[in-house]
């Protein structure tokens, strides 16, 4: 670490999805390298509940009730927290993930600090939904573009995401590009037996998906690309991480096609490293992706990856070296390239060795904290 240590409060949203992971694994490596990572949540999130780690500190934000209100007051509520951990804790700046409503409630936390005379820097990192469709909601739109422009500095996790919001919001400010990560030292292909004799036979294929099933996911198309992989020949099993509202959808479809006695669905996980482990293909056919951090850590877990070639996910998966992308919709060419992974077990292991050195190389932790905390620090005009 390079000199004094910082105080940093980090906001995102604490359930399953890709902003909350990215905080989360921000924060455990910030604190790592000596710094303060406070969390103003309204819970414990995902990636960081049921463990303890050093420099590592939550401040939940509670929201009264009240009959005036129809609608609880949480922007406002998570403002005022904000303001009162940042003086409370001496923190030195605001990293929150998400423009709505995180910006904007920082913004609030941060005018009301001016107020007595405190200068407190905010920076926003965006993460996909904030921007291609919260942010393009009429209703929003100017509020989001707000958020931007007032923030001290703004990242997005992919160029992908940069280009996105540069052509939508035409911000006068600059957005810097500073790319998700995987840590591989979690996420890994397990070398022993691990979960897979609660998923598959011993010779079978596991294939997986992990998303919050959400209709952007396309989960469906994971049911019929598994599917055809099946009537192409592959003895095959597929593992089904999350939970959402095409869950039903997905489980009807499965039976519809035949292939129910060979899908698991889990729900929702908390040790997704344990079980991404065990899996040889992952498959990923969404709508837009603005990074691709599902199948960042199923290439860290040396499993190619099937996927759409929309958003970020190129930027991720370069088709033929660690995987094979295809267009969005197109289960015939993903079910061909799932079937001729399954069928091939020494193309699985080159093209998943590969993902994995991509992922290591490109996608590192050390990477993109480096980044960031050079980022706080210009921020706060310090060395």
């Amino acid at each position: 670490m390079n000199g004094r240590p910082l105080k940093i409060g980090i906001t995102c949203h604490p359930t399953v999805g890709g902003s909350g992971i990215l905080a989360s694994e921000l924060g455990k490596f910030l604190a790592r390298r000596g710094h303060e990572a406070h969390f103003i949540t309204m819970s414990v999130p995902y990636r960081l509940r049921d463990e303890f780690s050093r420099n590592i500190y939550f401040h939940t934000v509670e929201v009264e009730q009240y009959p005036l209100f129809e609608h609880t007051p949480y922007n406002m509520a998570l403002a005022a927290k904000m303001r009162e951990v940042v003086a409370s804790e001496g923190l030195d700046l605001l990293h929150v993930h998400y423009a709505i409503p995180h910006a904007i409630s920082a913004y609030l936390a941060a005018q009301m600090l001016a107020a007595d005379g405190r200068k407190l820097p905010v920076v926003t990192t965006l993460h996909g939904t904030d921007i291609t469709l919260v942010g393009q909601e009429k209703s929003f739109f100017e509020l989001t573009r707000f958020g931007i422009e007032q923030s001290t500095a703004v990242t997005a996790v992919s160029d992908y995401l940069k280009a996105k919001t540069e052509e939508v919001f035409k911000p006068k400010r600059e957005i810097r590009r500073i790319h998700n990560f995987a840590d591989a030292g979690l996420f890994r292909k397990h070398r022993g037996p691990c979960h897979r004799s609660s998923f598959a036979t011993a010779n079978q294929v596991v294939y997986m998906h992990m998303s919050n099933f959400r209709p952007v996911k396309r989960v469906e198309d994971v049911v019929k690309v598994f599917a055809a992989a099946v009537a192409a020949g592959v003895d095959g099993a597929l593992v089904m991480v999350g939970e959402g509202p095409t869950l039903r959808s997905a489980r009807d479809l499965a039976e519809s096609l035949g292939v129910s006695s060979r899908v698991r669905f889990l729900g929702n996980q908390m040790d997704v490293p344990a079980i991404m482990g065990c899996g040889d293909v992952f498959l990923f056919p969404s709508e837009v992706e603005s990074f691709g951090l599902a199948p960042l850590e199923a290439m860290a877990c040396e499993m190619p990856v099937v996927a759409s070639d929309s958003g970020g996910i190129p930027e991720v998966v370069i088709h033929g070296e660690h995987g094979f992308l295809a267009p969005v919709g197109d289960v015939k060419t993903m079910g061909e390239h799932a079937a001729k992974l399954g069928l091939d077990a020494e193309l699985r292991a080159r093209l998943g060795a590969a993902g994995r050195t991509r992922a290591l190389e490109m996608f590192a932790p050390e990477r993109a904290v480096d980044q960031y905390e050079a980022l706080y620090r210009e921020v706060l005009g310090i060395q």
